[in-house]
């Protein structure tokens, strides 16, 4: 991945991580919120079914107690058996002895005026029988649940199902449903109608409806289920407490991975990683200005220069970003992009004109490089070329340390390439520098050029040059003024404007081609 889409990924992750914080954290407290809505009304459901589950074995304990009384029924005896059973358990509010279902005495009457039985609505799974009736010797109008065996009848109160006091934070309410009739047997509060509707057997076990929060649990034995609810307006209130202690942490959280993530991002926009981007996406682009025989105008070969292509369209000098390379370390990478950028654009043109060649700047620090010697090697034999064809140009401070640069440059000569100083005279060594230095041309760099009418500088080099029996490349050749007088001192090559700009590959071959055929 590039640096530029790595910046694109985490400039996205930037506005989320923002975001992302704030809305987790308020999703938290919302659903911590309700989490503890829910778990209290969970809990209170399952406080009313143990007590619903405490009532309905009480009741099946007293009747098995009642079918071990051995005496004669419906005797005084008998009736104050009945009687004591309806006294001990809790929740046993009367006891009838029954004949198939004809009620014949109970623990109130000796002889039951109560009505025959209809058949059981329930018959559980253990054998017991089940009854939501209005049966009693009290004549009261009150629905009781009866539950019973063969011969006897316990009946209790249905509020003792749903008899359960609420711990929680806000009122809950309960009801004691029929799953089979729909008919609400007890309850604490009136129970909306839709929801009633849903208690079927295998309805759902939690809903909301107009404002509340309902919980169904469902005793399939019994044919019974509670219903358990609450205004969910509590749970606003519970979320906006929460929300106080939650979202100034998610505000928090976001501006510390805000600061990270701008920090990162920072750092991939600088100019090293920019650097480093273009060279991976091979976004250095190479133009090429010809090198002319002076006395005849004729070409020679050409100068390979590194351009930058910005992102508004501009291009930048190597003068602005080949030092960025030497400080952060990306030389080696550009200097490998640039070789086979160069014989890429110019090796088939090289060798159709064997006597053409091209020089490649290279800095102090690719001459410890020791992937070069290979790289060179392997264009070379690519496109079939001479070293000859291939020059190298290094500047003044190339040469500053000779135990490190002098091997370097004598195997580089020895490979059969030539080496120029660039801008000879311009760097910190003395003119009695160059007799030291092991190489073949020095450039006359620009600045002398210009001052050629004040013959301060540039006749001192080029007399030099002539004594050391090197080659002279004039640079930023503008003028025939300045042509006349290089060619009167005897320098033999020359570049600049008054010849050609410098230019893109195909500009330059065709520049090139045009020159070798008027010349």
């Amino acid at each position: 991945m590039t640096n530029r889409r790595l910046v694109s990924l985490i400039t996205g992750v930037l506005v989320l991580a923002f975001f992302l914080p704030v809305a987790l954290s308020i999703w938290f407290t919302h659903r911590q919120a309700e989490e503890t809505f829910m778990n209290e009304l969970d809990t209170y459901s399952e406080l009313a079914d143990m007590r619903t589950q405490r009532v309905v074995n009480q009741s099946k304990d007293a009747l098995r107690q009642l079918e071990s009384y051995k005496g004669e029924r419906c005797t005084p005896a008998h009736l104050l058996a009945m009687r004591r059973i309806s006294w001990s358990w809790r929740y046993v509010r009367e006891v009838i002895f029954m004949n198939g279902l004809q009620p014949e005495c109970s623990s109130m009457e000796i002889d039951s005026h109560v009505p025959p039985f209809p058949q059981p609505e329930k018959i559980t799974d253990d054998g017991f029988r089940a009854w939501l009736t209005r049966h009693n010797d009290l004549g009261l109008s009150q629905y009781m649940i009866a539950i019973g065996t063969d011969h006897y009848v316990v009946m209790t109160d249905p509020l003792s199902f749903i008899d359960v006091l609420s711990f929680g934070s806000w009122p809950v309410n309960v009801a004691l449903i029929s799953t089979k009739t729909h008919q609400i047997i007890a309850g604490s509060s009136t129970l909306d109608p839709q929801v009633l509707t849903q208690i079927t057997p295998d309805g759902p076990k939690k809903m909301q409806v107009d404002g509340s929060a309902y919980a169904i649990l469902r005793d399939a034995d019994m044919g019974l289920a509670i219903v358990t609810w609450a205004s969910l307006a509590p749970l606003a209130q519970n979320w906006h407490r929460l929300l106080v202690i939650w979202l100034p942490f998610g505000l928090l959280m976001s501006m510390l991975i805000a600061l990270l993530l701008l920090r990162i991002l920072r750092r991939l926009q600088s100019p090293k990683y920019q650097l480093q981007d273009a060279i991976r996406s091979r976004e250095i682009s190479m133009v090429y200005q010809p090198i002319v025989a002076l006395n005849s105008g004729r070409i020679v070969g050409a100068e390979a220069l590194a351009r930058w292509r910005q992102q508004d369209g501009n291009l930048l000098a190597p003068d602005i970003f080949i030092p960025l390379a030497v400080s952060s370390g990306l030389m080696p990478q550009l200097t490998q992009l640039i070789i086979e950028t160069v014989f890429n654009n110019l090796g088939r043109w090289l060798q159709q004109h064997p006597q053409q060649h091209v020089s490649i700047n290279l800095e102090p620090s690719d001459l410890l490089d020791p992937a070069l010697p290979a790289l060179l090697a392997h264009q070379l034999e690519r496109w079939q070329l001479s070293p000859a064809q291939v020059a190298f140009e290094l500047t003044e401070r190339g040469f500053a340390d000779p135990a490190v640069s002098n091997p370097a440059i004598q195997r580089l000569r020895q490979a059969g390439h030539a080496i120029y100083i660039d801008d000879f005279g311009t760097g910190y060594s003395s003119l009695s520098y160059l007799q030291n230095l092991d190489v073949d041309i020095i450039k006359i760099d620009k600045s002398f050029v210009d001052a050629l009418e004040y013959k301060t500088v540039a006749p001192h080099i080029i007399e030099m040059a002539k004594a050391l029996r090197l080659a002279m490349v004039a640079e930023g050749i503008e003028t025939e003024g300045q042509l006349q007088w290089l060619t009167e001192y005897g320098v033999e090559y020359g570049q600049g404007w008054l010849y050609s700009k410098a230019l893109p590959t195909e500009e330059f071959i065709h520049w090139a081609e045009n020159n070798l055929l008027s010349c």
